[in-house]
């Protein structure tokens, strides 16, 4: 992914209510499915989380729109998180 325009960041509610910000890292399908890749942008003045990792969502098409959502099972989960993390490493290699 090209940062020749700086990151991208977007916010999302999550199921308590909270607004939490994201930055997106990368894209890709799986199953003809695409996700996008996150990581929890850090927020000055706010204590970094050890559980704050990858966040992966699904992008949905509802009525017209792209629209985020949790992935449906954790073997989904599992399978599009390791395409990421390799293409992630790769991308390091380069």
């Amino acid at each position: 992914m090209s940062e020749e325009f700086g990151p991208t960041f977007i916010t999302v509610t999550d199921e308590d209510g909270q607004e939490i910000v994201l930055e997106f890292i990368d894209a890709l399908e799986y199953n003809g499915q695409m996700y996008q890749a996150f990581f929890p942008a850090e927020t000055e003045g706010e204590e970094e989380d050890p559980d704050s990792g990858l966040v992966i969502l699904k992008v949905l098409h509802e009525d017209g729109e792209d629209v985020l959502s949790t992935l449906d099972s954790d073997e989904e989960l599992e399978a599009v998180y390791n395409l990421f993390v390799e293409a992630l490493f790769e991308d390091e290699e380069d």
